[in-house]
């Protein structure tokens, strides 16, 4: 009787645990409804801003306005709005450091250098990412070049050697 007595023991307990392991807290709840899905492209500036290090993209809304790619600059160098921040997005990029000049296609090539009001060259290599990737697409969306030219970032300073961004 003991092994049997072991095995009803050893059943029950496998019923009690899987009974309690499917009344695990979670309740079924009805379909939860929301808005509809966005179609379309998305209406705004795309500037890149870094979470946990690495580029992302973030369209932030202009309301309609076609900003140019200094005004794009001017929201980057403004650093995450709070939205974004709760996000934990961050940048890199100083805060202020604004084109000093409109940005232009290279003559001698398929590339944009942008001259900014401060010095560059001390820019980290993700701040120097997020200010090439973000003027690549401002760029592309007035048609100067396209999305892939190289980026040069000149200022005060010096220049930086041209680079693409290296998100495709």
């Amino acid at each position: 009787m003991t092994g049997r007595r072991a095995a009803r023991a050893s059943l029950a307990g496998g019923l009690l645990f899987a009974l309690l392991a499917t009344g695990c807290g979670v309740r079924p709840s009805d379909v939860i409804t929301g808005r509809s899905a966005t179609s379309g492209p998305a209406v705004g500036v795309g500037l890149y801003l870094l979470s946990h290090g690495q580029l992302a993209l973030v369209i932030r809304e202009t309301k309609g306005i076609t900003a140019s790619p200094e005004q794009t600059l001017g929201m980057l160098a403004a650093g995450p709005d709070d939205s974004e921040r709760s996000q934990g997005l961050v940048s890199e990029v100083p805060v202020g450091l604004v084109p000093a000049t409109p940005v232009t296609a290279t003559a001698d090539g398929p590339g944009v250098t942008v001259t900014m009001t401060g010095a560059v060259l001390p820019l980290s290599a993700a701040a120097a990412d997020q200010i090439i990737c973000t003027v690549a697409t401002a760029v592309t969306l007035t048609g100067q070049v396209d999305s892939f030219a190289p980026v040069t970032i000149a200022g005060p300073d010096g220049v930086r050697a041209p680079r693409s961004c290296p998100i495709k």
